[in-house]
């Protein structure tokens, strides 16, 4: 691959945008991609398991109601890696940054675009791979940061998340030095799709006077009501981004599904079932964020009409997940898993 260098500034060029709205694991794939490893999107998504996840719905869902951390996954497809965190047991962020700073510039100069917590976008992990000290800015990408040129931020910007999120750091991925096993990966990321849309933490707490985060079926179950309420709901923050990052992340869960379903003779036409149902709930979830939010806006104020709107496609979207999970439980049987 490309690279522009200088002695204050290095650009790696040609490195894939984020194809999956997702904060937690495409950019592990844009910085496998960059070395040529063969994962697509919808395989990252799903057998990290964000392909099948439903969490909040809150601004942290997408993040903190994860079936794995990012370093599980990169361990998982193989490779080591190097964790550089800027906050907890007693680190100053505002002294660490100056260390990850260097070493994420080393990994630059060694040819490796890095994982950066909160580079570019908001609490996320974003792709950096390039950098110039002389305007002290990083460069790369972010799952809402654009298709074309790189994003450009301030590298010190990871040590200001501690406002919204822990100042996490960055992740160096080192070499494979193990093998992965993709079979025991897509039977337990299916397994735990099956578990997850089942999950009923938290339900006998609904109502109480703290909020609680909810997960899978039970998580939509109460994104309905609350759209079908009266008053109307006006809607949030955390339901414009768990929109984007879902029916992102679910329509990946599809192309999964395709992707795996001819190495499972037995369980084949469930997945391929599976599959449509998933497509057909990240339409649903297409409309719904249309109508909720036309051309990306907050609505000034709550409607009756839009909510019932919204409410009834939420609902299509509920069962189009529960149906896709339905299959997915029978494919494993198939299986034998």
């Amino acid at each position: 691959m490309a690279e522009t260098c200088e002695i204050d500034r290095c650009v790696l060029e040609g490195v894939d945008h984020y194809r999956v709205v997702e904060p937690m694991f495409e950019g592990i794939r844009v910085v496998l991609d960059y070395r040529e490893e063969p994962y697509s999107p919808a395989y990252i998504q799903g057998i990290s398991g964000a392909a099948f996840r439903l969490a909040g719905i809150c601004p942290c869902a997408p993040t903190c109601g994860c079936a794995m951390e990012p370093r599980d996954l990169i361990s998982l497809l193989g490779y080591e890696f190097q964790y550089l965190p800027l906050s907890g047991e007693g680190r100053d962020p505002q002294q660490e940054i100056h260390n990850v700073i260097d070493r994420v510039r080393d990994s630059i100069r060694a040819g490796h675009p890095a994982l950066v917590w909160h580079a570019f976008t908001n609490a996320e992990w974003d792709v950096v791979c390039g950098y110039d000290d002389v305007t002290g800015l990083f460069y790369g990408r972010g799952s809402y940061t654009g298709w074309e040129a790189y994003a450009s931020a301030a590298q010190t910007r990871p040590a200001t998340s501690g406002v919204i999120a822990p100042e996490l750091g960055a992740i160096l991925i080192g070499e494979r030095d193990a093998a992965y096993e993709p079979r025991e990966a897509e039977i337990a990321a299916l397994r735990e799709a099956v578990r997850h849309a089942h999950d009923r933490r938290n339900v006998d707490r609904c109502g109480g006077s703290d909020w609680v985060m909810l997960y899978g079926l039970a998580c939509y179950d109460r994104w309905v009501r609350e759209f079908a309420a009266d008053p109307p709901k006006l809607p949030t923050m955390g339901d414009r981004y768990c929109f984007n990052v879902f029916r992102s992340t679910h329509r990946a869960g599809a192309a999964f599904l395709r992707e795996i379903a001819p190495r499972y003779p037995e369980g084949q036409v469930a997945l391929l079932h599976a599959a449509t149902h998933l497509s057909g709930e990240a339409d649903a979830l297409d409309e719904a964020a249309d109508v909720l939010f036309p051309g990306c806006q907050f609505p000034k104020e709550a409607s009756h009409a839009t909510s019932a709107q919204a409410a009834a496609l939420l609902s299509n979207a509920r069962e189009r997940y529960a149906r896709a999970v339905a299959e997915i439980e029978i494919a494993l049987r198939g299986m034998g898993a």
